[in-house]
């Protein structure tokens, strides 16, 4: 039964990612103001693109159970910058925008809590002996 629930589990948690990636990777422009809280400007975009490559492979291994926890760490480690320079409500006016900030700040970190569990299994279950009196 862990097995199946993991391998849903992470069918499940990609898609996000592969299209997030995919959406990064066709129009990276939006993205490069923000990405250049976190990389100079004139990387920016290219950052965006790579950042958009390694979701969308990271995702799909993550997704058919090609080294899931290396794509998993991958993963999380690639959204931390982007939720700090995506969506940093502390630089907001209070107001709307900065409600949707907090919002996909808590929808990330949650997002990042998953590939960390993904990213901590190995796979292997522990096989629990139970001790019987005679």
């Amino acid at each position: 039964m862990h097995k199946l629930v993991v391998i849903v589990s992470r069918m499940l948690l990609a898609p996000i990612f592969v299209f997030s990636g995919q959406k990064n990777l066709r129009n990276p422009g939006p993205f490069a103001a923000k990405a250049a809280k976190v990389v100079p400007e004139p990387m920016s975009l290219n950052a965006v693109r790579a950042n958009g490559a390694l979701m969308v492979v990271a995702g799909t291994a993550m997704a058919l159970g090609i080294k899931p926890r290396l794509a998993a760490l991958a993963l999380a480690g690639a959204l931390v910058p982007t939720t700090l320079a995506g969506h940093a409500f502390w630089d907001d006016q209070p107001g709307p925008g900065r409600e949707i900030n907090k919002l996909q700040l808590a929808k990330n970190t949650g997002l990042i809590g998953g590939l960390l569990l993904v990213a901590a299994d190995s796979g292997k279950r522990k096989q629990h002996r139970h001790a019987t009196k005679a």
